[in-house]
């Protein structure tokens, strides 16, 4: 028996060409994880997340990784997870990060329907509207969770939270708070609307000044923010849809905010004005 097959049981280490390896590696591309209705979750800390919010299948482990990480290896197995056993090279497979961590979860996708995101009166959730980078969808679900968002519905054709990249942003907020998708993007603000949310769209040009003291009281009730595409921003029919457009003010020279850094300014901002 081999030092790996010894330190997990009986189980030889998989390898990449092992089957449930290779099926899980199929999770690294969106149509894998639309077939399969799973992704990956990488890395000690979104692992843990992971087993404390999510319905997680399968624990995939270095020797590296399960000595430094005992808690997790147990807590798996304790919760019924199939923990396998794998080479660094096969961890490596299933990773999309420069220096893998040797731990790889396969969990269930997180998203709900729009109208279960939404129900029993939320106040305050956050809109991600054809947001192409995965690394700002994360992010502004980080931010959001912070804030004390009541969710993050996802518009148009907003980039796949459960993307690697999104994930690790997030570094676990996913699965903090619950996740919807929906192509209709203004659908997804008529639902807001329907919902007791007054919709704001983050804009350069917004005809409300996010300092404003009359949108600070409207920021002290129920309300949706909506952040566009990092190019085109929300594009016009979202811009028309929503009920205001809010502008950051720059003082400075800076031509503009990036993304999820006005996301951040928004999102506060609503805090601030219920404190």
């Amino acid at each position: 028996m081999t030092r790996s097959a010894a330190s997990h049981g009986t189980e030889a280490p998989g390898t990449e060409r092992t089957p449930r390896v290779a099926a899980a590696r199929k999770l690294l591309r969106r149509a894998g994880r639309d077939r399969a209705g799973r992704f990956l979750v990488e890395g000690a800390q979104a692992v843990r997340e992971a087993l404390d919010g999510a319905a997680v299948h399968e624990l995939f482990v270095t020797d590296t990784a399960a000595a430094r990480h005992p808690e997790l290896v147990g807590a798996a197995r304790d919760r019924g997870v199939r923990v396998l056993p794998v080479t660094e090279k096969a961890a490596a497979a299933l990773s999309e990060t420069v220096t893998p961590q040797g731990l790889v979860a396969v969990c269930d996708v997180l998203d709900v329907p729009v109208a279960s995101a939404l129900a029993g009166s939320p106040t305050f959730v956050a809109v991600c509207a054809g947001i192409a980078d995965p690394g700002n969808v994360g992010t502004v679900t980080r931010v959001a969770d912070a804030a004390g968002a009541d969710a993050v519905l996802l518009a148009g054709d907003t980039v796949d939270p459960h993307n690697g990249k999104a994930v690790r942003a997030s570094t676990g907020s996913v699965f903090h708070l619950p996740l919807a998708r929906d192509r209709d993007a203004p659908g997804v603000l008529g639902a807001c609307r329907d919902a007791g949310l007054v919709t704001l769209v983050a804009d350069a040009a917004g005809e409300r000044d996010l300092y404003d003291p009359s949108t600070a009281a409207l920021l002290a009730g129920p309300v949706a923010w909506v952040f566009g595409n990092e190019a085109h921003g929300p594009g016009p029919e979202l811009m028309a849809a929503a009920d205001h457009r809010v502008r950051i003010p720059i003082p400075g020279r800076a031509e503009s905010l990036n993304l999820a850094t006005a996301a951040a300014v928004c999102l506060y901002a609503t805090v601030a004005a219920r404190a």
